[in-house]
């Protein structure tokens, strides 16, 4: 696929996502406030990035100023999504809410937060 028909494939951004490449990850920024009236469309951006075969996903919450339980349930369902297709999703966040907000509701250790973005994989056949 090229550059340009994956830009095409893409959600239009909008007031509380937008999706973008970096090296071999599909980034999915949110920013705002996430909750039920918003939620549709961080849904709309996280069901594109894991629509392809072996989807591998970074949820960017750095920029997220509240996030409540129909956020998490967009994340479980797109990482769900992303598991089913031979791929994962993994959330970025800097914050102590977003850890708090994991804890409590049970899903830290399905969502371990990295703390910046992860360096893209090696060559095939080299080592790393």
């Amino acid at each position: 696929m090229t550059a340009e028909a994956d830009e095409r494939d893409r959600p239009a951004a909008n007031s509380c996502a937008r999706t973008r490449s970096s090296g071999s990850f599909t980034v999915v920024e949110v920013s705002g406030e996430i909750d039920m009236a918003t939620a549709g469309f961080v849904t709309d951006h996280l069901d594109a990035a894991t629509a392809v075969a072996e989807p591998d996903v970074l949820v960017d919450l750095r920029p997220v100023e509240f996030f409540d339980c129909s956020g998490l349930r967009v994340l479980c369902r797109a990482e769900r999504r992303a598991r089913e297709r031979g791929g994962r999703l993994r959330i970025v966040s800097d914050g102590p809410r977003i850890d708090r907000l994991l804890r409590a509701s049970g899903l830290l250790g399905r969502f371990p937060p990295l703390r910046d973005f992860p360096a893209p994989p090696g060559p095939p056949g080299k080592p790393e």
